[in-house]
């Protein structure tokens, strides 16, 4: 196919030889395969401020670490060079955020560079070698989505360990390879440590991936691992490849856990609707 003039500078200095196909267009960024060498990859271009339908929300970005205390004060006052910081912040989050997860061990792309607002990344393939589809895409057996799960929540584990969270997982953002799930689409992970809203998105990307892969194993639904992961972060008792149990015990010094129940509370009922809405969907006689 012709190549797209974003990715044409990547061809010119080599690091591309041939783009195949577009993969995927969305809200964020467009994706194609591409062929560096004897590998295909994928090629994720960003799209400007001002074509994106998703907007960098004040309660993502809360926490974010910037370069120096001159950018922060810039990007505060919603100066011209702020809003450049802002975006350059923003362009830079899921490259970082992908390199720091790689590293602690968690299932997600492989990053092979990022130049001018193109990310270039392993291309995650299933059985067959063909692009992996997206975990909505998938029927699996009741012991395959416990296996599915335990994967997903050890993830989820390893990313709070390496202090983020995802804050926007589900079965779209997820990828079923040959050899298990794969995580993508991080470019609104939050700073564990210094966000105000951790705990809440902790535990609505939990209680996501929970309510879908319950729809193929219904003992999962009364698990609470997002409290029980949060509580042992609280305690700095959580560690990679930690036991857990999907239990969740009330004690006097668990931190706000009103309202960690209360995120519980409203994520189930949410779950429900868009389940009861789905079905409707599938069923439109009934």
């Amino acid at each position: 196919m012709k190549t797209p003039s974003r990715l044409q500078p990547l061809e010119d200095d080599g690091l591309i030889d041939e783009v195949i196909s577009q993969l995927m267009s969305g809200k964020e960024a467009q994706v194609y395969i591409v062929r560096c060498g004897d590998k295909l990859r994928c090629a994720k271009i960003y799209k400007e401020a001002n074509k994106r339908s998703f907007k960098q929300a004040a309660t993502y970005q809360e926490g974010r670490q910037v370069r120096n205390s001159r950018d922060a004060r810039a990007m505060g006052k919603k100066s011209r060079y702020g809003q450049r910081g802002h975006e350059e912040a923003w362009l830079n989050a899921e490259v970082d955020a992908l390199r720091r997860l790689h590293n602690a061990g968690v299932r997600v792309p492989q990053t092979h560079g990022f130049v001018d607002g193109v990310l270039l990344m392993d291309m995650i393939t299933d059985a067959d070698g063909d692009v992996a589809p997206r975990l909505n895409d998938v029927q699996m057996s009741a012991e395959d989505a416990v296996r599915f799960h335990a994967s997903v929540m050890q993830d989820v584990v390893k990313m709070l360990c390496a202090g983020l969270i995802h804050g926007d997982l589900s079965e779209f953002n997820v990828l079923m390879a040959a050899d298990g799930p794969v995580i993508i689409d991080l470019p609104q992970a939050v700073n564990a440590a210094g966000n105000n809203s951790a705990a809440a998105m902790l535990i609505r990307d939990v209680e996501n991936m929970t309510r879908y892969f319950g729809r193929f194993a219904p003992e999962l639904r009364g698990t609470f691992y997002g409290p029980e992961i949060w509580d042992l972060y609280q305690r700095g008792a959580l560690r990679p490849g930690v036991a857990l149990t999907g239990k969740f015990e009330r004690r006097a010094e668990n931190a706000n856990i009103d309202e960690i129940m209360a995120v519980i509370e409203d994520a189930r009922a949410e779950a429900e609707e868009a389940e009861q809405r789905r079905l409707a969907a599938e069923n439109p006689d009934d």
